[in-house]
């Protein structure tokens, strides 16, 4: 993992910015996965780097089809307005300051668990979607794969 996050940019030196590389997209979907077999899940993970483009999406056998759409635009959404898409569920709401937003960007927000902004520095270099559980367990496994990401002083690694 970190011969990953080195090929990623990742110094430790905070001097080259970390960017999203296919293979730090791939560790972070087996990780995903490998917590989505645990709770007999099966799911779809989509990667995308900063500028919510997908780098990486995987379907899991037997995932549904539809899942597929979903995560990456939760993936999308949460590198959009960098927040996760279940925050941005609370605001969405009709009394919430951002009830429509759903109806925007070409129909690809989605206002409901899954979708986790990826940060590094405190920079966003990604998003995560996940999508083929209910909203509460897609919720989770997203947010279980942001906290791989972790900053531990001047050093970003992965959470065992």
């Amino acid at each position: 993992v970190r011969q990953a996050l080195a090929e990623a940019g990742y110094t430790g030196q905070k001097k080259v910015p970390a960017r999203m590389t296919l293979r730090l997209a791939e560790e972070l979907a087996a990780r995903v996965e490998k917590k989505a077999r645990e709770q007999n899940m099966r799911v779809v993970t989509a990667v995308a780097d900063e500028g919510g483009n997908i780098r990486l999406l995987r379907s899991m056998d037997g995932a549904y089809l539809g899942s597929a759409d979903v995560a990456a635009n939760k993936a999308y959404t949460s590198v959009a307005f960098q927040m996760s898409t279940q925050t941005l569920s609370v605001l969405a709401r009709p009394d919430g300051p951002l009830y429509g937003i759903q109806h925007t960007n070409g129909g690809r927000i989605v206002i409901f668990g899954g979708g986790e902004p990826l940060f590094a520095d405190g920079v966003l270099i990604g998003g995560l979607g996940v999508s083929g559980g209910t909203a509460e367990q897609d919720t989770a496994l997203a947010a279980y794969g942001a906290s791989l990401l972790k900053e531990d002083g001047a050093n970003l690694r992965f959470a065992p």
